[in-house]
């Protein structure tokens, strides 16, 4: 199985965020992109595809924001890494405004995923990444790794949160359609509900999105992820959502993964997009899923056991120390 990443990816650097009322130390740090790469003794560096499939899934004034907020911020006499501090969570329009605090909380949902010096140079290789995992796909590949760092799946058309600036798995999902795949599915196995893939593609019918993920009433994002999301129009039925309580275990987490996957094999896809947190470790220092590095090794099994060629894409997982042998074991299968 060939494995993609770009050294570009450890370029966004954000010192702090704000967690439970403190300004903590930034937990997606680069140093979980050293612990991806090291796990792994063959790489191959990501081929640049451009914009267009970037701006295939996020609005052009999205990323024109994520290429300039920057910038825009120190010109307004700002130090250190941007961060948003009001929302239009009533009546959100596109108004035009310049002002950089205004475009932050336009274009974010939480206080938790700023924008650093050189935040768009590793969301931009990120994109490439996943892409390049999937024109290997496309090209008769059965599985695919593509190291994504900062991760994605939060992300939606128009909007950042969570560490996620650039959804890298919806943009390999429709670049998979864009060269002729008729459906595709997507499992997220993160911790965290997958709000911004489930988001992009709520009201289509050949990108079918299954999330796994810690009950949003209790855990973030807290506002979606929940089982009655199901999709609108035509994408009603191609979405499923599996929520499960803190604490739960390989015993518990297999059930519903046996679910999900019966789900994927139903809807036929073309090939599977997995992204992947190892943030449902046991020891995951923000999470409370009880999983254990060999489990991810049957986890693994099960997804390579549907015989749907698969790009898997890195997400979450914030303990560095076992970061990068939990996607190892998670991969082995798809060897």
């Amino acid at each position: 199985m060939k494995i993609f990443s770009h050294p570009n990816q450890r370029a966004h650097t954000p010192t702090h965020e704000l967690h439970n009322g403190e300004m903590v130390p930034y937990a997606e740090k680069s140093e979980r992109f050293d612990a991806l790469r090291g796990a792994f003794g063959s790489l191959i560096e990501s081929t640049d595809y451009g914009l267009d499939p970037i701006l295939a899934v996020h609005d052009a004034d999205y990323v024109e924001f994520l290429q300039s907020a920057h910038a825009a911020w120190k010109e307004a006499g700002r130090k250190g890494d941007a961060f948003p501090y009001a929302f239009p969570v009533r009546r959100r329009r596109a108004l035009d405004l310049s002002r950089i605090d205004a475009q932050l909380g336009r274009y974010a949902f939480d206080c938790g995923t700023p924008i650093a010096e050189r935040t768009w140079t590793a969301a931009y290789w990120t994109a490439q990444t996943a892409l390049s995992g999937m024109v290997e796909i496309l090209g008769g590949a059965t599985s695919s790794l593509a190291l994504c760092r900062p991760p994605g799946h939060h992300a939606g058309r128009d909007y950042m949160g969570g560490y996620c600036y650039l959804n890298a798995a919806a943009i390999a999902a429709q670049a998979a359609i864009g060269h002729g795949a008729q459906r595709v599915a997507v499992l997220d196995v993160d911790y965290h509900h997958g709000n911004g893939t489930q988001d992009i593609f709520y009201e289509r019918g050949d990108v079918l999105t299954v999330s796994l993920h810690a009950d949003p009433s209790t855990d973030y994002p807290f506002y979606w992820g929940h089982a009655d999301e199901t999709g609108d129009g035509a994408g009603q039925g191609a979405n499923l959502n599996l929520p499960m309580p803190r604490g739960t275990d390989w015993t518990g987490y297999q059930g519903q993964l046996e679910n999900a996957l019966e789900t994927v094999l139903d809807f036929k896809p073309d090939l599977l997009a997995v992204p992947f947190g190892a943030d449902t470790f046991r020891d995951d220092p923000i999470s409370h899923f009880e999983i254990d590095t060999t489990d991810y090794a049957a986890m693994g099994s099960l997804i390579a056991a549907s015989g749907l060629p698969c790009l898997i894409l890195t997400e979450g997982g914030y303990n560095i120390a076992h970061l990068g042998e939990n996607v190892k074991s998670f991969a082995g299968p798809f060897a």
